[in-house]
């Protein structure tokens, strides 16, 4: 059986221009990075902005198991099949992040005969938007502690820095550093830490921001530091916005690629969804919906995180409404969630699927809660039964969900007509009325109680000494009537990622709380997650390498 790398090395590539036509759009509105990549251009937008939006699909998952799900694979598989049945749709993904390239995913752009590509460039270095953002990042950060070496004007209270440096690479002794030492002219001595890029709040804004002045205006707020009386200092206090805004005036236009079957391909930011928001940007939502009928985006993870974030965070923006949203799962992982180890997945136990089941339950109970048409899909493996088959299938449609099995990993487009077709007949047949979870005006305990509960399934939210002071504060400088995006663990509903299934019982921590008054939401850090990951005992780095013919090997 081949590697998804040798599939898509093997593939053959349509010049990007010839991709581009599909969507309408002229060579002299992309900004070529050679032959399979381009950015789109700002005159593109104003071409297109008035045009009739299309219809937005979600795609989203139960928590992720190490059975697997196939969230990106079935994204990509459903956009090439509605292009078999001559629909005009666009896939629009999140960029992949190196931290689980080398870390324990390995690639990240889908799989199979459903994949983006030429995915080792994707996977990679691609156009430079990572690398812009970590430059913002570290360009913010070294002005403010060069402010503080030449004098601190601002009075900021070393001990009261909130912004840290980014680096995108699973790094664990990178959390929590002390910068400075050396002698008087290497900096004041302070602690320090560093997140991945994929959590810095540059990262963030470059997502949500609407155009090239919301970003620089976004940046400007960014809230670095505090000073000896308690008062924010922001990005713009230290004259580093033009400069930032600067690095990121390219990585703020959406890339172009395509998949193995040349549908196009709209790849654009890359938060986590366990630590950040998890969806791509707005501008490349945006921009899909004006350019074809049908637009497939992702959120990452499981529902819980990165399809609430989507539906509470990215789509509070008046002109993005989703019209139907695709929860994947598989077999296996409903077993696994139902006590089976993994090496015995393949074998029939419609006991564990029934125990299991309730992880997919609970997930169709919290996205029904929007308004927004579900339709189920099983990414089909060959040892799946009948019976475990026909027992997913009536148990999704006596909740009221359309249910389609999809076979993209092994036969690409083909694979996901059924569910395809079950997407149009929603989008034709239902209606959605989207609705987000919670009102804004509550205050930040109380949204993140209506999460915890509504959407996790606790029992109630504990928050220790340090969080409430912390609210208060954010209460008195005016950051109350923000979203919130929930820093959690992917593995399960709770903060625990060893509690699987359905688990009942539960109180959510709150042990860290901060405000992004640039990208516009609250953080809450629960449980033991890091906004700096660290790689495993066997990293996938350790399988990555050239041959003599410089061709990358071992990526996925």
């Amino acid at each position: 059986m081949k590697t998804d790398i040798q599939i898509a090395q093997e593939a053959k590539l349509l010049h990007i221009k010839e991709v581009a036509k599909r969507l309408n759009i002229e060579e002299e509105e992309l900004d070529f990075y050679g032959k399979n990549k381009a950015k789109l251009s700002d005159e593109l937008w104003e071409r297109v902005k008035n045009n009739k939006s299309g219809k937005l699909v979600l795609v989203t998952a139960i928590n992720p198991t190490p059975a697997g799900e196939g969230k990106t694979t079935t994204t990509v598989g459903l956009g090439q099949a509605l292009g078999l049945l001559d629909k005009k749709a666009v896939i629009a993904l999140r960029e992949p992040s190196l931290g689980p390239c080398f870390g324990v995913k390995g690639g990240a752009a889908g799989g199979g005969y459903a994949q983006v590509v030429p995915m080792e460039d994707l996977n990679l270095h691609f156009t430079g938007d990572f690398h812009a953002i970590t430059s913002a990042n570290n360009l913010l950060a070294a002005m403010l502690d060069n402010h503080i070496q030449h004098g601190n004007k601002l009075g900021i209270d070393p001990r009261q820095v909130v912004w840290k440096r980014a680096v995108d690479m699973n790094d664990r002794v990178l959390r929590n550093i002390i910068v400075g030492l050396g002698g008087k002219t290497q900096g004041i001595p302070r602690q320090d830490g560093f997140v991945i890029t994929v959590a810095s709040e540059v990262m963030a804004i470059l997502c949500l921001a609407d155009d090239l002045s919301d970003l620089r205006d976004r940046l400007s707020k960014i809230i670095v530091a505090y000073t000896y009386e308690g008062n924010p200092v922001t990005a713009d206090e230290l004259k580093a916005t033009g400069a930032m805004t600067a690095l990121l005036k390219d990585a703020l236009k959406p890339n172009l690629i395509q998949t193995l079957e040349h549908t196009p391909a709209i790849i654009h930011g890359g938060p986590f969804a366990n630590i950040a928001h998890g969806c791509n940007s707005v501008i490349a939502t945006r921009m899909a919906l004006k350019l074809a009928d049908i637009v497939v985006t992702e959120a990452g993870f499981g529902a819980d995180l990165g399809a609430e974030k989507f539906l509470d965070i990215k789509c509070r923006k008046p002109d993005l409404n989703p019209d139907a949203i695709v929860l994947v799962a598989t077999i296996r992982a409903l077993k696994y969630n139902g006590g089976v180890s993994k090496s015995d997945l393949s074998t029939e136990d419609l006991d564990a699927l029934q125990k299991g089941i309730v992880n997919l339950e609970k997930h169709i109970e919290n996205l029904q809660q929007y308004n927004v048409p579900i339709v189920v899909t099983l990414n089909a493996f060959t040892t799946d039964t009948q019976a475990e088959l026909d027992y997913v299938k009536e148990f999704c449609e006596n909740l009221g969900c359309e249910f389609a099995l999809s076979n993209v990993w092994a036969e690409g487009g083909k694979g996901g007509i059924e569910l395809a077709k079950k997407v149009i007949y929603t989008l034709d047949n239902k209606q959605s009325n989207f609705t987000p979870l919670y009102d804004l005006n509550l205050s930040i305990k109380e949204k993140i109680s209506t999460i915890a509960t509504k959407i996790y399934g606790a029992e109630g939210v504990t928050f220790d000494s340090a969080v409430n002071k912390t609210i208060k504060k954010l209460e008195e400088l005016g950051f109350d009537k923000l979203p919130i995006c929930m820093a959690k663990t992917q593995y399960s509903f709770s903060d625990n990622p060893n509690l699987l299934g359905r688990p009942t019982g539960f109180t959510i921590n709150v042990r860290d709380l901060y405000v992004s008054a640039g990208a516009g939401f609250i953080v809450a850090i629960t449980g033991a997650v890091m906004t700096m990951p660290g790689l495993p005992k066997v990293p996938a780095a350790e399988r990555i390498d050239v041959d003599e013919n410089g061709v990358i090997v071992g990526l996925f």
